[in-house]
């Protein structure tokens, strides 16, 4: 009987030996399998998610353009930090991952506070999924919820949270989140609902981006606002509870209307976006010169003028900063979709006839030549050189002048008769040397009719060049795209620091269009054969700006000229960069300033060289 009793225990412990061992073999399997279909998940899809837009922005970080994803997603970088307002960011912790920081992916007690709500009060009271499980689901998107999903949402988790630290997991978060239609992340969320980058956001605002990515569809505003004002003043509900929010600031934020419409994604400097992305492929991100705030008021500017001076007109304007050449404006047509004003063209780099613009650099070489000064007397008065005789714009003259009058009225025939000495040759090849690309007619060489507008420029290095008059005789090539790498242009000889100056000086007394004030801007206007062109380039120490008002066809434009319909715009493109103008530079070492009386007899008087034939004597 004994040994009865000692056999049963001896062949209950074989059997519990064997239990053991084969619920051992069952969960090294499951391991095994479990190791297994982790394995099968692959590499977690991080390329794919950081895919962007591409967004252009200017020498700020401001938003300029973006450009939709191929499938025509907006997509646009977020960085939590500088990107978003602490207020949303607050709001979106305490709402949707309290314990974001302290857990490792997965958050044990969200999903047992989930499951008891959803037993005891039969419906989802709350979500038990992180921040990062629901970036996991953003990444691998699943069409239905199962225990499956949520166990893999669980497993990708866990391995981004291994990847990534937390602010990098925000980052993607906010970049991915969907907010309805082809809005994802919450940058482009609020440009399009609120109109403005989601650093400062309201309390309204905040509430219902927070809402939106619950359920995107359902709630998104422009289609559903009552769903969406909703589940905003659930939120706000909720905050009000967990002590977030105070029950008056809910009050006021609930009674503000949701907005119903989604605005267009910015479009500034549209001609300098479309050129950066041809320019920089594949970038995510491209920095440009560009200042925003002066870019958009200069298209203002150029649209409200060009609505006043008729439908087909069109107005460009570059504007530059002297020192590096950084572009910090470019309007290259009134309006981006006005297809009556060809408005895709960008006429700022289009080849057009300068008129009287490049009389100062005639005079600059001359006075760098010792061939005249500002205050020598030189004659306004029929005159031919063999075959070309040239006439003022009034088809008047007037006699005996200083120098410095002719050139702030722009007088045709002293100018001809300096370039006459100082050479056409020469001058385009000073002016190409300067970074001024001249387009002369196929077959021509340089004449004397260039002076007055027979040679083709754009604006862009009619303002390059005139930039190098407050420079003191040197210019820089023009910059608008920031590359990392990117070195200091190398400056570009236009003339002597003295001859320079003495431009500037005699163009800063040019008189100035209606109501404006003298002497704050040197300035000179333009307007080339036929009224096909009206021009006006000006400077003052800090910045150039240069303006072409005319028709993007070539056609002619009675009574369009310089003076009336550039020179005004000019003037209010300063007054527009919200600046005071900058004094230009002193006069260098060296510089005579004296009376024509206290010249040199020599430069008293400028007299022509060359066989020339009086009119006025025969």
């Amino acid at each position: 009987v004994s040994e009865a009793i000692h056999v049963k225990p001896r062949r209950r412990w074989r059997w519990a030996k064997r239990v053991a061992l084969a619920g051992v073999v069952v969960l090294a399997a499951c391991g095994i399998a479990f190791a297994s279909w982790v394995a099968s998940l692959g590499p977690l899809p991080f390329k794919e998610a950081r895919q962007i837009s591409t967004t252009v922005v200017d020498r700020d970080g401001k938003l300029l353009r973006a450009f939709a994803m191929a499938d025509g997603r907006w997509r646009l970088p977020v960085d939590a930090k500088t990107d978003v307002d602490p207020g949303y960011l607050t709001l979106l912790l305490a709402y949707e991952d309290q314990r974001f920081y302290a857990h490792g992916g997965v958050d044990p007690w969200a999903l047992g506070r989930a499951a008891f709500q959803l037993v005891t009060r039969g419906h989802i009271v709350s979500g038990g999924s992180t921040i990062t499980m629901q970036l996991a689901r953003l990444m691998e998107p699943r069409q239905r919820r199962s225990l499956y999903a949520k166990l893999h949402q669980i497993v990708r988790a866990i391995e981004i949270e291994r990847k990534l630290d937390k602010d990098e997991i925000l980052n993607l978060y906010l970049t991915l989140a969907p907010f309805g239609g082809n809005l994802e992340g919450v940058r482009a969320a609020s440009i399009a609902y609120f109109g403005k980058e989601p650093k400062r956001l309201s309390l309204a605002e905040e509430a219902l981006l927070v809402a939106l990515p619950q359920s995107p569809e359902t709630r998104r505003i422009d289609r559903h606002p009552q769903a969406g004002q909703a589940a905003r003043d659930r939120v706000l509900d909720r905050m009000v509870e967990e002590g977030k929010v105070s029950a008056e600031d809910a009050a006021q934020a609930k009674a503000v209307p949701v907005p119903r419409f989604r605005h267009p994604m910015p479009l500034l400097a549209p001609h300098s976006a479309e050129r950066a992305m041809a320019t920089v492929k594949d970038a995510p991100l491209i920095h440009l010169t560009l200042d925003a705030g002066l870019q958009r008021n200069l298209e203002t500017l150029a649209r409200d003028r060009a609505a006043a001076l008729g439908p087909d007109i069109s107005v460009a304007i570059v504007a530059v900063d002297n020192a590096s050449g950084d572009v910090l404006a470019r309007v290259g047509s009134p309006d981006y979709f006005d297809t009556r004003r060809a408005g895709q063209v960008d006429m700022t780099r289009a080849v057009r006839s300068p008129g009287s613009t490049l009389k100062p650099f005639i005079y600059g070489m001359a006075f760098e030549d010792g061939v005249v000064h500002p205050e020598s007397l030189i004659d306004d008065r029929p005159i031919r050189f063999g075959a070309y005789a040239p006439e003022n714009f009034d088809m008047t003259f007037q006699g005996t002048v200083s120098v410095r009058h002719a050139l702030q009225m722009s007088l045709n025939v002293p100018a001809v008769a300096l370039l006459d000495r100082v050479g056409a040759s020469r001058m385009t090849s000073r002016l190409r040397q300067a970074g001024g690309h001249l387009t002369l007619p196929e077959g021509e060489v340089p004449g004397l009719a260039m002076g007055l507008g027979g040679v083709g420029v754009t604006l862009q290095d009619l303002v390059q060049l005139y930039s190098g008059f407050p420079r003191l005789g040197s210019t820089v090539p023009l910059q608008e795209i920031r590359q990392s790498g990117d070195k200091p242009p190398e400056p570009l000889r236009l003339m002597d620091r003295v001859a320079a100056w003495q431009v500037g000086n005699v163009l800063m007394g040019t008189p100035p269009p209606d109501n404006a004030v003298r002497n704050r801007i040197a300035f000179k206007t333009g307007t080339s054969y036929g009224y096909r062109d009206a021009w006006s380039v000006g400077f003052d120490g800090r910045m150039t700006v240069g303006v072409w008002v005319g028709r993007p066809d070539g056609a002619p434009v009675p009574g369009l000229v310089g003076r009336g319909a550039a020179a005004p715009i000019l003037f209010d493109a300063f007054a527009r960069s919200g600046k005071l103008p900058r004094p230009l530079p002193k006069a260098p070492h060296g510089t005579l300033i004296a009376s024509n009386a206290k010249l040199p007899l020599p430069l008293r008087r400028f007299r022509q060289a060359g066989d020339l034939v009086d009119l006025s004597r025969t």
